[in-house]
């Protein structure tokens, strides 16, 4: 019996100023998340759209922080939801901006203290997202969620993180945007750094292998984050954050083909994706296809392609 895929809706606009990611899980739904799946043989249960009451008054020394309050609903909410997910199969969290991934990997960080298993995590992004809410310029929570996820300080108005990940259980991959104050504090840490520079040289399939292999060596749970912006403009235009020479089309499969006979994956993010920005359906439809791929489509399986 293959793998029942659970999709969790995140209509998430609190993370950054540009509206439209809060019409993401709409947008993966209508270009065929779901009957892509079940081709592939994965039941699919779709828990339809989360939603939050925004009742906190918290607040921030760093007075560019913006949509505090509705953040750390987001993150209890996406918490909870995420460690039920767990037990009942492999959540794909529907976004949504990045600051999703402040509750997504909480509740599948709740899952694996729970199971006695180390979690690691795997970032596919153009940014580090290492900020804290402290150190933040544009006071955008969706550049965080990497340092709430590592245990950094300036987050007591969040829910305390339940198993901080030890740095060197994350990998940042396809890296090419890092902000002064990330760079500095990604230097005092051990996180696996993969940038384009380090892609170009090595290639994108050796840098991988290595961090599954650690997964795989310690028996972890391996978490997904897929932000839009890993990929290059020119073939995803739907975001927001857009940062030239990024994955191409053939690297962003061959990524997921790799995940996938890993067998290590249990939770996936799908975020930043921005509907408003696209062009009929195009990443969207990108999208679904790189889910397809790390679930099992191998490549001479693909059907002919069209955005008509």
């Amino acid at each position: 019996m293959k793998e029942t895929c659970i999709l969790i809706g995140a209509p998430i606009d609190s993370g950054q100023k540009r509206l439209g990611c809060l019409m993401g899980p709409s947008a993966y739904r209508v270009a065929g998340i779901a009957a892509s799946l079940e081709e592939l043989g994965h039941p699919v249960i779709d828990e339809g759209d989360l939603s939050i009451s925004v009742t906190g008054t918290a607040t921030c020394a760093n007075p560019a922080v913006h949509h505090l309050d509705e953040t750390i609903a987001w993150t209890r909410a996406l918490a909870a939801a995420g460690e039920a997910a767990c037990r009942r199969g492999l959540p794909i969290f529907l976004g949504g901006d990045h600051s999703l991934s402040l509750g997504s990997v909480a509740g599948v960080a709740s899952h694996a203290k729970a199971l006695g298993r180390p979690l690691f995590v795997l970032w596919l992004d153009a940014h580090s997202d290492y900020h804290t809410p402290l150190t933040t310029q544009s006071g955008n929570l969706h550049g965080t969620p990497v340092a709430y996820i590592a245990g950094r300080p300036g987050f007591e108005a969040f829910p305390p993180f339940p198993a901080p990940v030890p740095p060197e259980r994350i990998c940042l991959y396809g890296i090419r945007s890092v902000d002064t104050a990330e760079h500095a504090g990604l230097l005092e840490s051990d996180a696996t750094i993969c940038d384009m520079r380090v892609l170009d040289e090595r290639g994108i399939v050796a840098p991988l292998r290595e961090f599954l292999d650690k997964v795989r060596a310690e028996n972890g749970l391996l978490h997904v984050s897929l932000d839009v912006d890993f990929l290059d403009p020119g073939i995803a235009p739907a975001v927001g954050t857009t940062v030239p020479g990024g994955i191409t089309f053939r690297e962003g499969h061959l990524v997921m083909e790799l995940l996938h006979e890993s067998g290590l994956v249990t939770s996936l993010d799908l975020v930043e994706l921005n509907p408003f920005l696209d062009e009929r359906g195009k990443t969207a439809k990108l999208m679904v296809e790189l889910v397809g791929s790390l679930m099992g489509r191998k490549v001479f399986d693909r059907p002919t392609r069209s955005f008509g």
